[in-house]
């Protein structure tokens, strides 16, 4: 499938509205909201659209989300794209001043903000002048401000779409985070049936008859594609998940009571449910039929736990922000543990060194992509845009090694990679053997000057529950890594530590542990 394929204006709306002939009475989502019909679903966005349009949005103006996965979420993202808006969907994770730059970078018109978050961005709002409502989501009905179901009342179910080009921007999203200040990157129309097609449909295979459920919220592009977006594209349901994506058992609980058949998660989340002794036997998670991963590599040790542990393979994939959803994967039936596959059809991969130059056969280089989801550029920093968008091609940042057999491993970040006595060290290589031992729940590995000043390996080390740190386990830790790397990069020192700095989607922000 090629943009050319889809008529000249077009609107998202048409992956939620197309299932209105047929599926109009089928659930579409499930939450602990409630459960509604697609036609259900499609009403309420008529009704928001209608309330935005009252309140003075226009074509291309900015509508901000700042709620948990709810169906509110839902409603005012497709609505904002029905009216020919732009939607941004804000990290539920960051701070006053992180708001407040993000507020002003995207200009945002209307702000819908559930009741639990508001206190972060009460500070600011006066301070923006773009910002002309903000409506509160709400299951207080004492509450005395607008509230969203007050707000909507009375509107009209009915609603014609904008006549928006396929290539007008629809949504807007923020990078993580991984390195520090995000960048704003916006997507077209067109980028939703692309990626639902490549990704959902020829890559993972989702059918009308799964259900999808998804620890990556809706807010950070691999959620919303694969929890809402490609579902919807084929008639499936989805299911949505408020709670902390951390907390394993909760997690568990859900897919138990859901039934999901597809789980979208991260190596992170993996890791975790794993630690919890016997999850599989006191959580019914026979429904699954697909576990997705991606936001950082999976673990070998971690993909071998979990297929021995359920009897399913994990698909890790590799996707970004920019190019909007996966570019690369393993294939059902076809996994290679530990690797991030080969790149998916509608997508072009090559290696090149720090000149820009192809590297030779099973040589380590930068990761280049190209294809028809990848954005133009970074919102208002231009800067940044020449680094990374290079005509056709997007640079980013990872360093990876091709097999022989065209299969892709991850060996770092370009800003990660170390040099240590003039040699090049992987931290990723480092956190691949301390996470072999059976007491390591979560490991990572940085750069740290010696006091000669001379950069060696630091890493910080998580235990599995009910495992304590003594001097027994630190010098376990300390021959395994003598035993099997090569003496420079051995870490020089290495902490226990309760957790790891990462972003909502479970990226590790490594240049906070810099700072440690």
């Amino acid at each position: 499938m090629k943009a050319a394929d889809l008529p000249t204006y077009y609107n998202i709306c048409e992956i939620l509205e197309h299932n209105l002939e047929h599926r109009g009475d089928k659930i579409a989502l499930l939450s602990e909201n409630g459960s509604f019909t697609f036609r259900e679903v499609s009403e309420q966005v008529n009704r928001v659209g209608n309330a935005l349009i009252r309140s003075g949005v226009q074509f291309g103006e900015c509508v901000a989300i700042l709620c948990p996965d709810r169906p509110e979420w839902v409603s005012v993202f497709f609505a904002t794209a029905k009216i020919g808006g732009v939607a941004l969907g804000l990290n539920t994770l960051l701070k006053t001043d992180e708001y407040d730059y993000i507020l002003k970078d995207a200009r945002v018109k209307v702000l819908v903000v559930h009741d639990s978050l508001k206190a972060l961005v009460e500070p600011i709002i006066k301070k923006h002048d773009t910002l002309i409502k903000v409506i509160t989501v709400t299951d207080n009905k004492s509450i005395k401000c607008t509230t969203f179901t007050d707000w909507i009342d009375g509107e009209k179910s009915e609603l014609n779409s904008a006549t928006t080009h396929r290539e007008d921007f629809c949504s807007l999203h923020y990078s993580s985070g991984t390195t520090g200040v995000p960048k704003g990157v916006l997507h077209m129309h067109k980028d939703y049936p692309l990626i639902a097609q490549l990704s959902g449909v020829d890559l993972f295979g989702i059918a009308e008859n799964d259900r999808t459920f998804s620890v990556a919220k809706l807010f950070f592009v691999y959620g919303i594609g694969g929890n809402l977006i490609f579902p919807w594209y084929v008639g499936a349901s989805c299911v949505l998940y408020a709670g902390p994506p951390r907390q394993a058992a909760a997690v568990l609980k859900a897919i138990s009571t859901f039934k999901p058949t597809v789980f979208v998660s991260v190596p992170t989340i993996y890791s975790a449910i794993l630690s919890l002794p016997n999850f599989y036997k006191r959580f019914d998670i026979g429904s699954l039929r697909m576990c997705i991963s991606a936001g950082e590599p999976l673990p070998l040790q971690t993909w071998n736990t979990w297929r021995d542990a359920t009897e399913i393979e994990i698909l890790d994939t590799i996707g970004c922000t920019e190019t909007y959803h996966t570019f690369m994967a393993n294939r059902p039936g076809e996994v290679r543990p530990g690797s991030s596959g080969k790149p998916i059809r509608g997508y072009d991969v090559r290696l090149v060194d720090d000149e820009g130059k192809d590297v030779q056969a099973g040589m380590v280089g930068n990761l280049m992509v190209r294809g028809e989801s990848t954005a133009l550029f970074y919102l208002h920093q231009s800067e940044k845009t020449r680094h990374s968008f290079r005509g056709e091609w997007l640079f980013t940042g990872d360093q990876y090694l091709q097999d022989k057999d065209g299969y892709y491993w991850h060996k770092g970040r370009v800003d990660d990679m170390l040099k240590v006595g003039g040699l090049w060290v992987s931290p990723m290589e480092i956190e691949e053997v301390l996470s072999g031992h059976d007491s390591v729940a979560d490991c990572a590995v940085v750069g740290h000057y010696d006091n000669a000043g001379l950069l060696k390996p630091k890493a910080f080390v998580c235990l599995r529950n009910g495992v304590e740190p003594s001097d027994e386990l630190f010098e376990q830790l300390v021959k395994l890594c003598a035993k099997t790397l090569d003496a420079h990069k051995r870490p020089r020192w290495l902490e226990f530590n309760n957790d790891l700095p990462r972003t909502s989607t479970g990226k590790l922000q490594r240049f906070k542990l810099r700072e440690q």
